[in-house]
């Protein structure tokens, strides 16, 4: 499979709104900037698409309702992770 620009870009547009949904589906407030929100949801969109490649969901008629799970998943699971390592901060 060869990756092209448009493919890149669609990559990280996609990665930009799974990292959006994958917040919004954790209960409560994370302390982590929106930037770091975005590179966990670039991240997620990859890692679920490959393992939605991997598993043979990925390709089928219409929209992968299943590897759009599998990406919102691994985002909130991602913002999770990275809220929790970052700690709270005390305003002071």
């Amino acid at each position: 499979m060869d990756m092209t620009v448009a493919g890149i870009l669609s990559a990280i547009v996609v990665g930009l709104i799974i990292g959006a949904l994958g917040r919004l589906v954790l209960p409560g407030r994370q302390n982590i900037p929106i930037w770091l929100t975005m590179v966990v949801g670039i991240v997620a969109a990859l890692l679920g698409t490959a393992i939605a490649r991997g598993a043979g969901l990925a390709d089928t008629d219409g929209v992968d309702w299943v590897e759009i799970l599998i990406q919102v998943a691994l985002a909130a699971v991602g913002v999770a992770l990275v809220a929790g390592f970052s700690g709270r901060r005390s305003i002071t």
